[in-house]
């Protein structure tokens, strides 16, 4: 038993041993060969604009307290961490409780020593109870996409991160100069939501914080676009994202029906109380 311990703590020192040799290389090599801000910047944006589908790919919106919340996607965040250099950063599934899984992600500046550390939990409970083993490994990956993107966009220069984003964001609106073009623009998105998820344009509206179609415009149409991202990512679902929106309308349904219910009860007693006294 003792020949066993003593080898296996020998082997965890030398797996100790080669990683510090492997992070020394690491260091050495990013102190050598200094990465070039600009350059970072210029390249950052030609892969972000390469096409609409991978500028899509860099944005995501979530509604939080009412309003849209908007930014730069992990998608994102792997380019620019790819062009940055000298950088290492990973994410992984630290804890799964009853209710919640628990993902860190860390980056490390290896050319400046600097490093950061996020924790994101993601609920595994739904209406059903507690998910599937299947559906926690997805809850996890989205998590781990998450605190990946959070520590890596805290490593990178923010003036980095803008150019990029709003590279991109440009690319995927469009030309958006004329009053037409921003119709069809905005009528093509709403049906989209419609077909492809069966968010209805009131739901919409709600969703962007808006009274009316009118009210849509180039802001309002980037946010959305950030939210199907959202979807297609996993970072959200129809249900999550339309939670508080369906949920008040579910409310006022009820009530509005029990509204009418006991005015009906009330119409029906008023009428046989009218016969008895006639």
């Amino acid at each position: 038993m003792t020949y066993e311990i003593q080898q296996v703590e020998a082997e965890v020192l030398q797996q100790d041993l080669v990683e510090k040799a492997n992070v020394d290389i690491q260091v050495t090599t990013a102190k050598r060969f200094p990465r070039n801000l600009a350059r970072v910047r210029d390249n950052s944006i030609a892969l972000v604009t390469m096409d609409k589908e991978t500028a899509s790919s860099c944005s995501y919106a979530l509604p939080r307290g009412g309003k849209p919340i908007t930014g730069p996607s992990v998608h994102l965040a792997r380019i620019l961490a790819q062009q940055y250099g000298n950088i290492r950063a990973e994410a992984r599934v630290v804890n799964i409780t009853d209710t919640e899984v628990v993902s860190r992600g860390t980056a490390w500046d290896l050319e400046n020593n600097y490093a950061v550390a996020f924790e994101v939990r993601r609920s595994i409970v739904g209406r059903s109870g507690r998910f599937s083993n299947d559906m926690i490994t997805v809850t996890g990956n989205a998590a781990n996409a998450i605190s990946y993107r959070n520590a890596v966009l805290s490593i990178i220069p923010k003036g980095i991160v803008d150019a990029a984003y709003n590279a991109a964001q440009n690319l995927v609106t469009g030309d958006l100069s004329s009053e037409e073009k921003l119709i069809a623009r905005r009528t093509k998105a709403i049906k989209h939501f419609n077909d492809e998820y069966g968010i209805t344009e009131d739901e919409i509206l709600k969703l962007i914080g808006k009274h009316t179609v009118a009210q849509i415009k180039v802001n309002e149409i980037q946010v959305l676009l950030g939210m199907e991202q959202s979807l297609k990512d996993g970072d959200t679902t129809v249900e999550e994202l339309l939670k508080d929106i369906r949920t008040v309308a579910e409310d006022a349904s009820k009530a509005k029906n029990a509204y009418e219910a006991k005015s009906k009860a009330e119409s029906k007693k008023d009428k046989k109380e009218n016969l008895f006294n006639e």
